[in-house]
């Protein structure tokens, strides 16, 4: 397990998840599709409840790092991320599982997020490289991660199945140590 303190700028708080925060997050589960390209299933108390026991038994077994977002401007949470497939002999891991209420969708909050997570993965676990997972059909998160420098490294073909039987593709996205200084200034420049 990971020793993990609270990351935060001015724009947002990232705080360890836990089974107390069902209520602040159940609201933002239920909107409509905001799942579209996971194969998670959260949009019921049980179905959150369970994916909350599920990220903190991984946290437990020191391979994942489950995130509550809290959005500082708007007083409100705004969604989840994860800190996951902790690969501590390679020094790889992964950020995703992320999601967000459609009200803090293009605010900005997700990109202050990535930077204080690539930060923390990079300058404070001295991790040698951050990878992400997209579902191939969602543009918008694939646009997103390559705004901010992440290179795309392949395309596992087929290698997820969807809460509907659906296989999707997953493109993966990479980013490795000695990009990190460049792609941190870029990231500055954009956050307030």
């Amino acid at each position: 397990m990971i020793a993990f303190n609270t990351l935060e700028n001015k724009r947002v708080k990232l705080s360890l998840l836990d089974l107390t925060h069902m209520q602040e997050l159940i609201g933002i589960a239920k909107e409509p599709e905001l799942l579209q390209y996971s194969p998670q299933r959260i949009a019921s108390e049980e179905f959150l409840r369970d994916y909350i026991s599920t990220a903190i038994d991984e946290f437990y077994q020191g391979i994942s790092i489950p995130l509550i977002i809290y959005d500082k401007s708007k007083g409100k949470y705004a969604g989840s991320t994860r800190f996951g497939k902790i690969d501590q002999n390679n020094k790889v891991l992964n950020i995703g599982w992320t999601w967000i209420g459609r009200q803090f969708q293009g605010t900005g909050l997700n990109v202050n997020m990535k930077y204080l997570m690539l930060k923390y993965a990079f300058e404070e676990l001295k991790f040698y490289k951050v990878e992400f997972r997209i579902d191939e059909r969602n543009q918008r998160s694939r646009r997103a991660i390559e705004k901010i420098g992440a290179q795309l490294e392949g395309i596992l073909r087929r290698n997820i199945v969807m809460s509907d039987g659906y296989r999707r593709n997953s493109c993966c996205y990479g980013i490795v140590e000695d990009e990190w200084s460049l792609i941190k200034l870029k990231l500055e420049s954009l956050i307030h």
